[in-house]
């Protein structure tokens, strides 16, 4: 009888385990298409990761400025078209540009994580469909402050 609840207890954590970890590399996937997506002007990665219905927007702080600025809001369709611009002008990032992804929070299906990259600090929010995570919204502030740059 020990041995069979030993058994049932392994299986039973050893699925929990496979489940969590399958949906963490789930959110990482998603919040790294999204930076490659725009870094990369590769619009398939941010259509593998951005909901249809994306809400982003973020603040914005110009250089010798003390304040910052809200930018407008970035639908799907203009997040595809920012990265296709990225794409054809070949304005692409620095090889050292930040490339973080943090997960806050997960839940069953809904996960926070934090994304560093070139132009700042994004704070997304991921939904679990179909079993994919998907970005919903984001809110970003930029630039990326000295201290959280890659140091060269």
């Amino acid at each position: 009888m020990k041995k069979l609840v030993c058994i049932v207890i392994v299986a039973f954590v050893s699925h929990f385990t496979i489940a969590q970890t399958s949906d963490t590399s789930g959110v990482i996937k998603a919040c790294t298409n999204y930076i490659e997506g725009f870094y990369e002007g590769d619009t398939s990665k941010l259509k593998a990761s951005l909901q249809p219905t994306l809400h982003k927007f973020g603040f914005w702080k110009d250089e010798g400025k003390d304040s910052y600025r809200q930018v407008n809001h970035m639908s799907f369709d203009q997040a595809l078209a920012f990265a296709q611009n990225v794409k054809d002008k070949k304005n692409f990032p620095a090889e050292d540009a930040p490339r973080d992804v943090t997960i806050l929070d997960m839940g069953d299906t809904i996960a926070a994580a934090r994304v560093t990259a070139w132009w700042g600090i994004d704070y997304i929010l991921l939904s679990k469909r179909d079993d994919k995570w998907m970005i919903e919204q984001v809110l970003w502030e930029g630039p990326l402050k000295k201290e959280h740059q890659i140091k060269n």
